[in-house]
């Protein structure tokens, strides 16, 4: 039996915090440090920062080195209590070299500055007609179960509607911990294979819509200027039935540098209807500026997490065979009815887990 090994990029970052806590370890015990304050509070802090990394790389590296002694007892022992007793250990040992390495991966990587911010989500139809419309709907619900299962809150920015339970368009801001962090990698093409309720003869349909998840913007993370905004203002309308404003309260506004256009008719206010077509302007505007800065950093990316690109076909849902599929990390799991109630775990974790390898592989030492 093989025994697990470190990484080589970890052992690596692993071996150089080692080097820089040992190093800091003798410059905090010297004189010259003591005397100044600002330096010895600085110096602290980076060594605080280490520690966690350095321990658990260490509790790693005796766990590896106790799998292979467990591995050398089973080879070696004559007794079948001997041999039984050391594949117990090596299950135990297997389990915590794994949890080991997760931790020391989350530690060594550099975590995401937007990581906690929230998250501007847009869902629309796409092709498949009024079907499109009824999984953008599903996809609106997944998103709501898992807020609620999160203890998040979503504020409506902005809804068209089809047909009866069905969606043309929907924009809605998710605020919690860690929102935009596990929302990002919801970003692209959701396709759906299902028998529509009114297809007469069972045939299965292929429908799709797009989800885009942009990090809210601050005012700090860019600067629009007034001038580069043409702002105008319509009557607003809504679907038969429902009260039409009689008054130009809704807002769309253009980004002349960059074409990019918003509306906002959900308030009947026009000064709300503005802050929100705002809102959601900024954030694309900022989702725009991280997609270029992560083009120039890694250019040859392996996967599309979390860039925000609506052109690639990220995940199916197949009703037939209860199947959802996330074609980024070729992860099947059968359990459709859960994920669509919002229980999304098991992708964001294994889609978490590859954006960390590929930031290890692309992230400067």
């Amino acid at each position: 039996m093989k025994t697990p090994e470190l990484d080589p990029r970890l052992d690596q970052r692993l071996r150089e915090a080692e080097e820089r806590f040992e190093a800091l370890d003798r410059v905090l015990a010297t004189s010259e440090v003591l005397s100044r304050p600002d330096q010895l509070r600085e110096l602290g802090q980076e060594r605080a920062h280490l520690g966690p990394q350095v321990a658990t790389g260490r509790e790693l590296r005796a766990a590896i080195a106790e799998h292979r002694g467990a591995v050398q007892l089973m080879e070696e022992a004559d007794e079948a209590d001997l041999r039984a007793l050391a594949e117990e250990e090596l299950v135990r040992l297997e389990a915590r070299i794994e949890e080991l390495t997760a931790r020391l991966r989350e530690l060594l990587v550099p975590r995401d500055p937007l990581e906690d911010r929230a998250a501007v989500v847009e869902i629309r139809a796409g092709t498949g007609g009024d079907e499109a419309g009824l999984f953008a709907a599903d996809l609106m619900r997944m998103y709501e179960r898992l807020a609620e299962r999160l203890g998040w809150s979503i504020e409506l920015m902005g809804l068209s509607e089809g047909i009866p339970g069905s969606i043309k368009e929907v924009i809605f801001l998710v605020r919690g911990r860690g929102a935009y962090g596990r929302l990002r990698y919801e970003s692209g093409v959701h396709r759906v294979q299902r028998v529509p309720e009114t297809e007469s003869q069972g045939r299965i349909h292929t429908s799709a819509a797009t989800v885009a998840v942009l990090p809210e913007a601050q005012e700090v993370d860019l600067d629009i200027d007034p001038g580069d905004l043409r702002i105008d203002v319509f009557r607003s309308s809504g679907p038969g039935g429902q009260s039409v404003n009689t008054t130009d309260s809704a807002v769309r506004i253009t980004h002349l540098p960059t074409g990019l256009v918003v509306s906002c008719q959900d308030e009947k206010s026009q000064h709300k209807n503005k802050a929100k077509a705002l809102k959601v302007l900024r954030s694309r505007l900022l989702d725009r500026k991280i997609a270029e800065q992560e083009a120039e950093r890694a250019r040859d990316r392996r996967t599309q997490v979390g860039t925000g690109d609506r052109s690639a076909k990220i995940r199916t849902y197949n009703f037939p065979q209860n199947r959802v599929t996330d074609h980024r990390i070729g992860l099947t799991l059968y359990g459709l009815a859960e994920v669509l109630g919002g229980d999304l775990d098991e992708l964001v974790n294994a889609l978490r887990l590859a954006k960390e390898e590929e930031r290890l592989e692309t992230t400067p030492a």
